[in-house]
């Protein structure tokens, strides 16, 4: 299996297969699916599919495999996505350093337009967000402020196509 890799810009983008694609759709619903299950899905052996999955991961495109805990089963009812607006930009690295301290914190993202940075995080309540708000994000040197904007339900959330 050779590796065809075409560079755009600073990126290397790879080319995957028809069977690349299927494995792809298949774990990705299920991480936890038995290659063997895959590979009688896909018509090929298991070894084929163990190598092919490993290929994806040294390639980068597959990462790892997660399990995703639900968030309000532990007690957690409240999800906020917050910008952040930087005094200034070159503040961005010592106050990503200092957001990662936060556990409630979990994506932070450096973006464009009116936010320099643009966070999820979940907490217990509302109180617990104000206080989060209060005690350690407004402490930060390099926050100018934020906006808040919290989060009624998750209608879905999925991985990138494949196909």
């Amino acid at each position: 299996m050779e590796l065809n890799v075409k560079k755009i810009g600073q990126e290397e983008h790879y080319h995957i297969d028809e069977l690349d694609k299927k494995i792809l759709t298949i774990i990705t619903q299920n991480a936890r699916v038995p290659f063997l299950e895959v590979a009688r899905e896909c018509g090929v052996s298991g070894a084929a599919i163990h190598q092919r999955v490993q290929r994806l991961m040294n390639m980068g495109i597959v990462t790892g495999s997660i399990f995703t805990v639900d968030p309000k089963k532990m007690g957690f009812h409240t999800c906020a996505y917050m910008g952040i607006y930087l005094e200034k930009a070159s503040m961005y690295n010592d106050v990503v350093s200092q957001l990662k301290e936060i556990p409630e914190i979990v994506e932070c993202h450096y973006t464009t337009g009116s936010y320099g940075i643009f966070i999820k995080l979940y907490t217990h309540n509302n109180e617990h967000l104000k206080e989060i708000v209060a005690n350690k994000l407004q402490e930060i040197a390099g926050i100018a402020r934020t906006e808040t904007f919290i989060s009624l339900e998750e209608t879905f959330s999925r991985e990138l196509p494949v196909n």
